[in-house]
């Protein structure tokens, strides 16, 4: 079977929903970025109402054509981005999450347009108002823009101390949000969120070794949408978060600490104490290295040397949004990178260009990109002359 992620009139979703109705067992392929898991979690419970079973992994990097497909010929596999050989793809230019939740519509099922607006948020540049999801969102009720910080929680000290949506001196040590908030636990009123908005952009932009940048990044976890309250876990879909910004960056810390974890997330299962412990994690590990990094400024780029512990895509996107005097990040350690751009440098293709000449290989989009290498020294100078 040989589907092509998009139809003759463009629509990735009309392709994916008629592959996934014929199917006997769907096995997904996953990137891991919090828009492919939100992506393949509305896919799957589409294809749970449907009685179709499936088996959904997070792949890293590229498998042959013909791995797990051997002698199971009612077998389709998806892959939700990524770059490893499938049946179907969906990698869209712009939310994998947006075309699933159309997808899911053209097999009759009612998506949740919380979890595809979570899925969106970790795009860059992704506008939410105005999509399919954001309007059905918007009709039922599911979601109000207020004033305050996009964290999954309500508590102010946990929540902002392990976001990755910004970085300040605060970052990643609760007592010293605390300090930073003059002892504030939960902000309740539209006024008090409007203080803490203040108080944290002023953190962002006043912090030691701020960019310029970093005072337009840290707008995008202002004014969240916060998850309107109508069930007993205190969210509207039962995501157990408080905001779409919150509920997106659990899912992208997931989909780098605990790949396993996002996707039952994704899927709808009770784990949201696991993921909550996977994203506290995972941010205390990126705000360190952010912070220790040892870096490089050259023209174009900033190259940063980090421990072979350093959750790299993280630590690149928190430098290029609020670090780097340069519009491209690469985090660097002995056998692993990943890129972060400020604006489209089609850093995918140059990712997996510098991955080749050092025995690697690389992937990722127009701002994001990974690649893996044998030789750490070869893969910088590759990639520095692409960048140049």
């Amino acid at each position: 079977m040989a589907v092509a992620g998009r139809s003759e009139d463009g629509s990735t979703a009309d392709s994916v929903a008629a592959a996934l109705r014929e199917a006997g067992f769907v096995r997904f392929r996953v990137a891991p970025d919090g828009d492919s898991l939100a992506a393949t979690g509305l896919l799957a419970r589409a294809l749970a109402e449907r009685d179709t079973p499936f088996q959904a992994s997070v792949v890293h990097g590229r498998r042959s054509a013909t791995t797990d497909t051997t002698g199971t010929d009612d077998t389709t596999t998806v892959r939700i981005g990524g770059t490893e050989p499938a049946d179907v793809t969906l990698d869209p230019p712009e939310s994998a999450s947006e075309a699933a939740f159309e997808a899911c519509r053209e097999l009759g099922n009612d998506p949740d347009p919380i979890l595809a607006l979570a899925g969106a948020f970790t795009v860059p540049d992704a506008a939410l108002e105005g999509s399919a999801a954001f309007e059905a969102a918007h009709d039922q009720t599911l979601v109000e823009q207020r004033p305050g910080v996009a964290i999954p929680i309500t508590d102010l000290a946990d929540g902002l101390a392990h976001t990755t949506l910004v970085h300040a001196g605060f970052s990643g040590d609760p007592d010293a949000v605390r300090e930073t908030l003059a002892g504030r636990e939960a902000a309740d009123t539209d006024e008090e969120r409007r203080k803490v908005a203040s108080i944290v952009a002023l953190a962002v932009a006043s912090a030691e070794n701020a960019t310029p940048r970093a005072a337009e990044t840290v707008e995008h976890a202002l004014r969240p949408y916060e998850i309107v309250d109508r069930s007993d876990d205190g969210s509207a879909t039962g995501s157990g978060f408080t905001t779409v910004g919150g509920y997106a960056d659990v899912l992208r810390a997931c989909a780098h600490e605990r790949p396993g974890t996002g996707l039952a997330l994704a899927i709808g299962h009770d784990v949201r104490d696991a993921a909550l412990s996977a994203w506290r994690a995972h941010a205390g590990r990126a705000h360190a290295a952010a912070r220790n990094a040892t870096t490089a400024r050259h023209r174009n780029l900033v190259i940063a040397r980090v421990d072979a512990d350093a959750p790299l895509a993280t630590t690149a996107r928190l430098l290029c949004d609020f670090r780097s005097p340069e519009p491209v990040v690469l985090v660097v350690c002995d056998t692993e990178a990943a890129a972060a751009a400020a604006d489209d440098r089609n850093l995918g293709t140059r990712m997996r260009e510098a991955a080749t000449v050092a025995d690697g290989d690389g992937t990722g989009s127009e701002r994001r990109g990974r690649a893996t290498f044998t030789d750490d020294e070869a893969f910088v100078a590759a990639f520095r002359e692409a960048t140049a």
